[in-house]
């Protein structure tokens, strides 16, 4: 084989740059490290191969299912230049990218197997300004937002599972518990600071980068580039909330979520409810209002002649921390688990609804009332892009001692029949690796727009998983 002189001054100059040249005759291993070795000589902060004290610890996704995901490995990043060392490496090497802050990915997309993950964990400082504005390390997770939003006297339309990455549940819109109030954690978003894959570090906003700031709210997680700090516009925490809960009694689904749908629709934007439908035909329904007790017990009130079932209302006037405690307790530290979801264009036959998961030993529906504040924006103002929908439906199964494949099966069935029952949009923050769809049911119409968005700032594909939105 004959080596150019250009080639061998390429070859030499690769050397040079990772900082090791052999000199004296030291061997290849010293003058050509591994990619590894570079990353970790480059790294402020820590990088985890397979055999480390704490990588086993460290790889672990949160639902169990995919625990037989090895990264390559784990770089434990603690400011943006780290990012930017590793998106380095990984166009350098070829090798598969994620980042990660939660790890609550469903199909644990952040934690690819024989590839590197991009840890934010150690870059989760929240900072609430005197203005209200919150600047949130993308490595935050959601009871750390919470606890330093509320000593500050301020609030976000959050989550209700407290160990959620901030990054992940906002880059996908943000479905939270007080939504119908204010709206999605994206529509709060007034800034995010990104290392695109060619390791520049970027801050996008309505005045800069504004194509890609449209995408950040709602086009997925990892598309576009690692966000590393957002900043929020937060709201006054509120002084009274109503927190409720009706169980309705087996049997009873089919009358309750044919009063509950249209009923939810028509709530006042102060109040916001789920209602978790089970196998066997009982409903546990869960809200909370903005103000007091009045205004909730006479909607609860319409409610329960609305169904014609007769169960008890449990309520209490608490203050915002205690209502977050209510609203976000009871969540495992890790689970196994399927799921999937369900946008509703159309509600006809609540019966087939709740037939859906009829006689399952696992699957059950997770029912949310949309509209009120996320209906402030057009269905293009983000890249979110079910505005205007009333209600989403998430199918789930917890593994528990039965098989997997049978909890895939009873999720994957439950959520065929919906699509042909309510309509075929998906929320994006609910990964479905079983959805062919996917695409164009998490995206509709803002699909191709964020396909251009990612064409630009990853052309190379460098951030590649089975459902980015490339």
């Amino acid at each position: 084989m004959t080596i150019s002189r250009r080639g061998v001054l390429r070859w030499a100059g690769a050397a040079m740059a990772s900082g090791a040249v052999g000199v004296g005759g030291e061997g290849v291993a010293e003058a050509f490290p591994s990619p590894w070795e570079r990353l970790r000589a480059r790294l402020d902060g820590e990088l985890l191969l397979p055999g480390d004290d704490g990588y086993d610890t460290a790889r672990l996704p949160f639902n169990s299912l995919f625990d037989h995901h090895r990264p390559a490995a784990i770089a434990r990043c603690v400011r943006p230049q780290d990012v930017q060392r590793c998106l380095e490496e990984a166009r350098l090497s070829r090798v598969r990218v994620a980042a990660r802050g939660g790890g609550h990915s469903y199909a644990a997309y952040s934690t690819p197997h024989n590839g590197l993950v991009v840890d934010l964990t150690r870059m989760s400082a929240v900072e609430v300004r005197s203005d209200g504005t919150a600047v949130v390390g993308a490595g935050a997770r959601l009871g750390q937002v919470y606890s330093a939003l509320t000593a500050a006297g301020r609030c976000l339309p959050l989550g209700n599972c407290q160990s959620v990455g901030v990054a992940g549940f906002t880059l996908g819109g943000g479905l939270g518990w007080t939504q119908r109030t204010y709206g999605l954690v994206c529509d709060r978003l007034r800034a995010a600071r990104m290392v695109t894959v060619d390791s520049r570090v970027v801050t996008a906003s309505e005045d800069c980068e504004s194509e890609l700031f449209w995408a950040l709210r709602g086009g997925g997680g990892g598309n576009f580039g690692v966000v590393t700090s957002f900043e929020f516009a937060t709201a006054p925490m509120p002084e009274v909330l109503t927190v409720f809960r009706v169980r309705f009694p087996a049997g009873s689904a089919a009358d309750v979520l044919g009063g509950w749908q249209p009923w939810s629709v028509a709530l006042p934007d102060a109040v916001s409810t789920s209602c978790v439908a089970t196998p066997n035909g009982a409903v546990d329904l869960i809200g909370c209002g903005v103000g007091r007790e009045g205004v909730v017990l006479a909607e609860l009130g319409r409610l329960l002649n609305a169904t014609g079932v007769d169960a008890p209302i449990e309520h209490a006037e608490v203050d915002y921390p205690t209502a977050t405690a209510i609203m976000t307790g009871g969540q495992p530290t890790r689970n196994a688990f399927r799921a999937s979801s369900r946008i509703v264009d159309r509600w006809r036959d609540p019966q087939a609804v709740a037939d859906t998961v009829r006689g399952m030993d696992s699957a059950l529906l997770i029912l949310g009332a949309l509209g009120g504040a996320i209906d402030r924006q057009t269905p293009t103002d983000t890249a979110y892009p079910h505005r205007g929908a009333p209600t989403s439906i998430e199918v789930f199964g917890t593994v528990g001692t039965l098989p997997p494949d049978q909890v895939t099966r009873e999720v994957d069935q439950a959520q065929k029949a919906l699509a042909r029952l309510v309509g075929t949009g998906t929320y994006i923050n609910y990964l479905d690796p079983l959805q062919q769809d996917w695409a164009q049911t998490s995206y509709r119409h803002n699909l191709r727009r964020l396909r251009a968005v990612a064409r630009r700032y990853d052309p190379d594909l460098v951030l590649r998983f089975p459902q980015s939105v490339h």
